[in-house]
């Protein structure tokens, strides 16, 4: 999809998630705080138990969806929900791949036109800088209210306990929801790997080389990333950090701790890969706009690679491109040695797909209800059905025929348990960190640059955000 690390794309993790962020204790980075002018007077109505938010019942709402790969079907069911319920509103739906253009600029002014905000992809607004300047609601009202289901039941106790987690910036206000749960990993064909290659999925390292050379004796490269998007390659790096390291690797990079690029288990997971690139088992390329949807055509449709980092949108998003017996599947990242700290299964898996709501929204209460349909189960597998992401909501997949990327995400977020990482960073800094990363992980990917030099880059980069005065810096509790 090209989208954002925050996002980008997302059941049933249960106790996992208890543990998987450390909430910050400030919100995340600093810029122009609201203008001034005339505000919007938001339209209320009356609360009841049929309208639990006090939704104004002819006011108008306008959502504002990101046309990526999951396209804007899926939230048209939910606008439709609206419109159902609310008749003598119009509610107008949008979709767009300019998000932060379309939208920030009215949120800066204090008159947004948007009253629910499907805030992803390349042009994504930074939500720490809005949560900063008091710019999004708070969506505690949402978790807080009773669910569209179950009126005995709130919205909160309906969803995987990440969701709340990920959308805090500071202490127990959440200002982001998202809608899908994400599992970046191994992609691969199952079918090339056990029927074209005799093998089963390398748990190690020396495991994945060998597969690699098996693949290159037959005209297959072991792995391909997208060029135009390298960041990609981060999808499969991040959980190894972890896994070689622990926790703390990737509290370090999030915190921007001392040094926190040139730990040891960084290092480690470098060198690895730089191994992997040495003997050519890379497949290069893919520089445009749209690297990503022709890296997956050369994986899916060609059968010119075995291995690419992804997140679990790739199965709806390359789904023209793939053969039937393809057995899409995700593997966890293999490990190092004995000497890895988490174990063979450690899985970068949050939710994705983040929403907000304008705090000076025109129809606020409009934009609350709307996030508490969908989470409906009737739109969360509505949500599953036409994108293939596995939806947060608890049990709304349940006695579902699953697909096979879909199943291998669900049965890889089982085995992780609560060894999952959800890395920060690149939400909280994101525009500060990008190019960096961006430059210095295709370099490396093509063997232009080295451990160190990757190592140094990402080390300076996290120095200079550091030291930057204008920037308010994400703490510890």
């Amino acid at each position: 999809m090209g989208s954002t690390s925050v996002n980008r794309r997302d059941v049933m993790k249960r106790a996992a998630a208890a543990s998987l962020l450390a909430v910050p204790a400030v919100g995340a980075l600093s810029s122009c705080a609201s203008g001034g002018g005339e505000e919007n007077k938001a339209e209320k109505g009356k609360k009841s138990k049929k309208n639990p938010l006090g939704v104004k019942e002819d006011a108008a709402l306008a959502v504002y969806i990101f046309n990526g790969g999951y396209g804007d079907k899926y939230a048209q069911f939910v606008t439709d929900m609206y419109a159902d319920k609310y008749p003598k509103a119009d509610a107008n739906q949008k979709a767009t791949e300019k998000i932060a253009t379309q939208v920030q600029p009215k949120i800066v002014r204090g008159k947004p036109t948007a009253d629910v905000v499907n805030n992803s992809g390349a042009d994504q607004m930074n939500p720490g800088k809005l949560v900063h300047n008091k710019q999004v609601a708070d969506l505690s009202e949402v978790l807080n209210a009773p669910s569209w289901d179950d009126p005995d039941v709130t919205v909160r106790e309906t969803l995987v306990p990440v969701v709340e987690q990920m959308g805090r910036f500071g202490g127990k206000e959440c200002y982001q929801l998202n809608i899908a749960l994400t599992v970046y990993g191994n992609w691969h064909s199952k079918k090339l790997l056990e029927d074209g290659l005799d093998s089963s999925y390398p748990k190690t390292w020396d495991e994945m080389l060998a597969v690699c050379k098996k693949a290159k004796a037959k005209g297959i490269h072991g792995w391909s990333y997208p060029g135009g998007h390298p960041r990609y390659m981060f999808f499969s790096m991040y959980a190894m950090f972890a896994q070689r390291g622990g926790r703390e690797v990737i509290e370090a990079m999030d915190y921007l701790e001392p040094n926190a690029w040139k730990h040891d288990a960084v290092k480690d997971v470098f060198e690895a890969w730089e191994e992997l690139v040495a003997k050519k088992y890379v497949l290069t390329g893919f520089d445009g706009q749209e690297a990503h949807t022709e890296m997956q055509t050369a994986w899916t449709k060609e059968g010119k690679c075995l291995f690419v980092p992804n997140g679990s949108w790739v199965e709806n998003e390359a789904k023209d491109t793939t053969p039937k017996d393809f057995r899409m599947t995700v593997g966890a990242t293999p490990s190092l040695d004995s000497g890895d700290k988490m174990p063979f299964g450690t899985l970068y898996a949050p939710a994705g797909e983040p929403f907000i709501v304008p705090a000076k929204a025109k129809n606020r209460q409009g934009g609350l209800e709307w996030l508490r349909m969908m989470y409906s189960k009737e739109a969360a597998r509505n949500l599953f059905e036409e994108i293939g992401s596995m939806p947060v909501v608890k049990g709304a997949i349940d006695g579902l025929e699953l697909p096979s990327g879909a199943a291998s995400a669900q049965a890889a977020i089982k085995a992780a348990g609560e060894n999952v990482v959800i890395p920060q960073f690149m939400d909280w800094y994101n525009e500060l960190f990008r190019e960096d990363f961006n430059n210095m992980i295709h370099k490396f990917m093509q063997g232009q640059i080295g451990t160190k030099q990757a190592m140094d880059t990402m080390q300076k980069a996290s120095e200079r955000i550091l030291k930057d005065p204008d920037v308010t810096k994400v703490k510890k509790a």
